[in-house]
């Protein structure tokens, strides 16, 4: 049962609570610095532990763990949130809504034009009033649509407009709160509650809690310090110091919210959490939650501020090119107003000779109306829509893929990377390890020994060294599950040890327990400088001992001494080091097992012997580490191994065949580092990259001065395969040159991993920046724009293929909005032009604004991605938005169209018998012409959309659509939301309901896009065979891209050999034919001239094999032909001469015989 040695009565307590310490007491307290905080904290609670006493918890076994008590707790002291602001309302997204200035414009001009059309109807009126035969007038009047109707309609459609606008905007509201939520909740910390360490979300932690603190951590609360070991703290997030500060129970205590511990580990006490710490104060003076320091709400504070948005590369490049088109449609809007207004005047005030009238204001109005419904529809609104939905839509899903998404830009950022530079612990690997093998007493033990075999001193050693020198938050426990691996926790190297501990037969946590923590006299905890950690315990009677673990090379060069097989103390020189690291290291490393050097070192006060320091009475000064940690005593070196993943491999090719470079950074000895990238793939069987360390590294990249040169650095990096031995600043240097170099046509778009705090630099530099869920650090979590939550290799690879399309399908959509906007701005304004009238209405031009703002977003911006993505090689930086094939699709569909509109508009009434429709007069009732027009329009803009799904020339434009039921549930919406405005519209829609017959002529245009679309796909097809091109991107064959259209990958010695083999191909056919008549070189009288071209077109393919196999090894590519050319996959090059040459010689023969 759980109890308490401390004092619970409630003598002490504040009054109205329960403990002897109030909010407003510790809140006072951690604002104090310095000397101050250590004087308050003596005078009010003579010390740490009676702060512990105050909030009613106990210094090392924390807090209990029933639920009234942790209720109880963020009643009285709050919890561990800071509010968040409160979400815009969905009548305030309407209002923002509202705004839009093209939609005020509209507004203002329907509302102009209800007015107007009282004026109308008054001078109607008057003039009926003084018609000698109304009769007439009034049967013409009720024919004509009410005057008032298409403001009304205009009106109706700007609200429809706003309000899918607005519910857009909520919901992706929502959604990007679910994911900051997410994020939140996925950040955990370790607490003691209950004498059990558990892991906690950080908004669970509440004031009393025990927190256990290292290398690493992001402090979530306030708090004052119990237990401390090597700790230093960086505070630069508060006071704006670099230095790191040193925290100790008894000089400085202080912990604050919002700092990073940069070294070493320990335990502290919550004193404050949410609003009450020293972050959420700085949050709340700053206005970013919703209460301001007083308790009331900061919105005052925020009125003029506006929220800042993320905008990605891709949403910034979609901007610019809707401002360029913005500026057209705005040019040709302008020009339709003045076309109309000039033709109306010239025909009624000149050639008419009619004064003004009141009236033709509504007709000046109506033409403005056209003008600004050509300009809704020229502009692409829908492209920022399409790019959030698109971005929300994968991040929801990334999630499910083990991507946990921090910054959007990332996403899509990722479908452009050329580069991945990854960790090895954990990602390459299964971060499960095992110690395999051990060098101990002299001796390699493939097999591990027993405790009985190694001499008893030095087994002694051992277990207590490694059950001590390793962090206390590091166990192996027995699985949940029976019959199941022991389950590891904490740092797995660490892990691994713990279980050699194990297998020798011993238990390591009773010897923690009688060493605690508490009783370390120093620490000198684990970094990426020292690589190594060491501990200093009392030995009693005066004298300590040492113990280091770390880098075995590191650990050897540190030792003077060693233990012999029998357990005794020799010598160990220079020569003995080197022999060590040659004949151990290096060979447990080419096995790629990662090695680990055990040493001690014991001080004695007198008497010393071999190997012992002899200290007096007075304590070593263990501040001056590089003078305590050496001349040490070698324990033993031990061979972890840990697995790689068996996904990775394959994962690795994929991200070869897709053109991206995977590099591994490790601070692992460079054989090892070899020996696991070779296993990955990374290296191959004979490959010319290089595997450096750290130091050839910076020897290769460094000028005279020792600065980094970018020039030397573009001499390394292209073949750089495998970095060992890195430190964090080789990372950073090895990132940031990838970026800036220029050494390649196309840019390096670079991702990296990390999970150290001091990865921190490196994953900010990075286009993206991964960091690891499972093993990585806070800090590494928060500069990160990506987190891996299962810290596995895979994981990245999908993050690629999910980038990739976010990219397309941008691209869908974009090709499929400006084949609309180019049709409906070019009717308009063409026929504008011919018939002063427009076929498209404005409220039928507002509806298909609509279709193609939101409801096609919607449709093309969801697709799945399939592995086909990965089928070639990144976009890069400066790629164009629209490519050419797009541009194909775009014209083609768009001339289509336009012809079948204009077909329509001119020869439509004749071709399917109805009343003409051109030259209507303004009010007149909506003719069955002009609706054929509209609705074959919306029919083929519907099926386009289907064509619209495949950007890269493919035929299949069916493929894969059952995979996405919301494209073809909008798709059928919308097609029933036409249906219903055609035959039911009316007057609000200018519509008059079609007859079976119209409605097939309608679907027939709409599906000959379809038709129209394989067309202009063969066309360019056969156009760009011709010049040895395809116009598709299809599957990989033999992991290389067969794409040509990409020039990056097409190689010019290609066009070279293709015209090679057609010339073959001419050849053979002129000789299975019979066409060759004459000898095509001398040749002796007995042979044949068919024998003759038969030995050239061997000689001919000889050479030809000879060049592209030889091509494609100087090319670095896979090989593509051996000994005889193999036949294309149906489909992907239909060439006959290619087909031709796959055949063996033998058939051509018999060909030959045959004919």
């Amino acid at each position: 049962m759980y109890r308490r040695s401390i004092d619970m009565s409630a003598s002490n307590n504040v009054p109205g609570s329960q403990y002897g310490v109030s909010p407003q007491q510790l809140r006072e307290l951690m604002e104090l610095r310095g000397a101050d905080a250590l004087q308050r904290l003596q005078e009010e609670y003579e010390s740490v532990e009676g702060v512990c006493q105050r909030l009613r918890t106990h210094s090392t076994e924390g807090v209990s763990n029933s639920t009234d008590d942790l209720l109880r707790r963020r009643e009285v002291f709050g919890a561990n949130e800071i509010p968040p602001k409160s979400p815009k309302s969905f009548l305030r997204l309407i209002w923002e809504a509202l705004k839009d200035t093209t939609l005020i414009i509209l507004q203002v001009a329907a509302v102009v034009s209800i007015c107007l059309s009282f004026f109308h109807a008054e001078d109607s009126f008057m003039e009926e009033e003084s018609s000698a035969d109304p009769g007439p007038v009034q049967s013409e009047e009720q024919e004509q649509a009410p005057p008032w109707i298409e403001g009304v309609a205009i009106l109706a459609a700007v609200v429809v407009v706003v309000f899918v606008t607005a519910f857009n905007d909520y919901s992706k509201e929502r959604q990007f709160r679910g994911l900051q939520k997410k994020i939140e909740n996925s950040n955990k910390f370790s607490v003691v509650r209950a004498r059990s360490v558990v892991q906690i979300p950080v908004s669970d932690i509440v004031v009393g809690d025990v927190c256990q603190i290292k290398y690493g951590d992001m402090l979530p609360a306030d708090g004052l310090l119990i237990q401390g070991s090597d700790l230093k703290v960086d505070e630069s997030s508060l006071t704006g110091e670099s230095d790191h500060v040193t925290k100790t129970p008894v000089t400085d205590p202080m912990l604050f919210s919002g700092t990073t511990v940069m070294e070493g580990s320990g335990r502290m006490v919550v004193t404050a959490v949410g609003v009450n710490s020293q972050a959420g104060i700085i949050m709340t003076l700053l206005g970013a939650t919703d209460k301001g320091k007083d308790g009331t709400k900061g919105k005052d504070k925020e009125k003029k501020q506006e929220e800042k948005t993320e905008k990605s590369v891709l949403q910034q490049k979609l901007s610019r090119l809707a401002i360029q088109i913005g500026y057209a449609g705005s040019a040709i809007a302008i020009l339709t107003i003045i076309i109309l207004v000039v033709k109306f005047s010239v025909k009624t005030y000149v050639m008419d000779g009619l004064p003004f009238s009141i009236r033709h204001m509504n007709t000046f109005v109506h033409h403005f109306i056209i003008g600004v419904t050509v300009l809704v529809v020229a502009v692409p609104e829908g492209l920022p829509l399409a790019v959030t939905i698109s971005l929300a839509f994968s991040v929801r899903k990334m999630m499910k893929d083990n991507n946990l998404v921090r910054h959007l830009d990332a996403c899509e950022t990722m479908g452009n990377a050329t580069t991945i530079c990854s960790d090895k612990t954990g990602t390459l690997t299964t971060n499960r390890m095992t110690v395999v093998a051990a060098h101990i007493g002299g001796q390699t033990y493939k097999a591990l020994p027993t405790y009985e075999v190694l001499p008893a001193n030095l087994a002694e050693l051992l277990v207590l060294g490694i059950s001590v020198n390793t962090n206390y938050t590091s166990k192996v426990v027995p699985s949940e599950v029976p019959g199941d691996l022991p389950k590891q926790i904490g740092n797995k190297t660490e892990c691994a040890l713990l279980g050699f501990v194990g297998e020798l037969g011993k238990n390591y946590q009773t010897i923690r327990n009688h060493y605690p923590e508490e009783k370390f006299v120093k620490v000198y905890t684990f970094n990426s400088a020292r690589k190594s950690m060491s501990t200093v315990i009392s030995l009693g009677v005066g004298g300590f001992r040492l113990f280091t673990k770390g880098a075995s090379e590191i650990v050897v060069k540190k030792c003077a001494y060693v233990l012999n097989e029998k357990g005794e103390v020799e010598t160990l020189s220079v020569e003995d080091q080197k022999k060590i690291e040659v004949d151990v290291i290096d060979r447990l490393a080419s096995e790629g097992l990662r090695t680990i050097g055990l040493a001690y070192k014991d001080f004695v006060p007198y008497h010393a012997e071999l190997s012992q320091v002899e200290i007096g009475s007075s304590p070593p000064n263990w501040d001056d580490m590089d003078d305590t940690v050496t001349n040490l005593t070698l324990l033993a070196i031990l061979g972890v191994e840990d697995p790689v993943r068996p996904e990775v491999p394959e994962a690795i090719h994929l991200c070869q065949r897709a053109g991206i470079t995977v590099r591994m950074v490790t601070g692992d000895n460079i054989n090892t580092a070899r020996s696991i990238a070779t296993k990955c793939g990374i290296l191959a069987a004979n490959d010319t990259g290089f595997v450096l360390d750290s130091k050839e590294f910076n020897q290769k990249i460094r000028d005279e001065k020792g600065e980094v040169s970018q020039e030397m650095f573009d001499q390394v990096w292209p073949r750089l395969r495998v970095l060992a031995r890195s430190s964090p600043q080789d990372k950073y240097i090895l990132v940031k040159g990838l970026i800036a170099s220029k050494a390649t046509p196309t840019r390096q778009v670079v991702a990296v991993t990390g999970d150290g705090t001091n990865d921190g630099p490196a994953l900010k530099m990075a286009d993206v920046g991964f960091a690891m869920g499972i093993t990585g650090t806070d800090v590494a979590k928060e500069a990160c724009d990506i987190v891996l939550t299962d810290d596995n290799f895979t994981s990245i690879v999908k993050a690629v293929m999910w980038g990739r399309n976010v990219y397309d399908s941008i691209a869908k959509f974009l090709q499929f909005q400006l084949t609309v906007n180019v049709v409906a701005v070019t009717i308009a304004f063409v026929s504008i032009c011919i018939i002063s009238d427009t076929p498209l209405k404005t409220v039928q031009m507002l509806w298909v604004n609509l279709i193609m703002d939101t409801l096609a977003s919607l449709a093309l911006a969801t697709e799945p991605p399939s592995r086909s993505l990965l089928h070639r090689k990144p976009y890069g930086r400066t790629k164009a938005l629209v490519s050419g094939v797009m541009l194909r699709n775009i014209l083609g569909q768009a001339v289509f169209m336009i012809l079948v509109i204009f077909l329509l508009l001119f020869y439509g009434h004749i071709l399917v018998d109805i009343e003409d429709g051109l030259y209507a007069e303004l009010g007149e009732p909506p003719s069955q012409h002009f609706t054929l027009v509209f609705n074959t329009f919306v029919m083929m803009t519907l099926f386009n959309e289907v064509n619209a799904r495949k950007i890269h020339g493919e035929h299949n434009v069916f493929e894969g659509i059952t995979k996405n039921p919301l494209f073809y549930c909008i798709w059928f919406v919308t097609f029933g939301a036409q249906v219903v405005i055609v035959q039911l519209g009316g007057l609000a829609f200018s519509t008059s309901a079609l007859n079976l017959e119209q409605w097939l002529w309608s679907i027939f245009f709409g599906i000959m896009t379809l038709l129209w679309s394989q067309v202009v796909n063969s066309i360019f097809s056969a156009i760009h065979y011709g010049k040895g091109r395809s116009t598709a991107v299809h599957p990989m064959l033999d992991g290389v891209s067969v794409d040509p259209l990409e020039t990056s990958f097409t190689k010019k010695k290609r066009d070279a050999q293709i015209f090679w083999i057609q010339s073959i191909t001419d050849l053979q056919t002129q000789v299975i034919t019979g066409d060759v008549e004459g000898p095509l070189l001398p040749v002796p009288n007995n042979k044949a001239p068919r024998d003759q071209a038969i030995r050239v077109i061997r000689a001919f393919q000889a050479g030809l094999h000879q060049r592209m196999g030889d091509s494609g090894e100087e090319e670095g590519e896979p090989e593509r032909v051996g000994v005889k050319l193999r036949p294309s996959p149906p489909g992907v090059i239909d060439n006959p001469s290619l087909d031709l040459l796959s055949e063996s010689e033998d058939y051509i023969m018999s060909e030959f015989e045959r004919k």
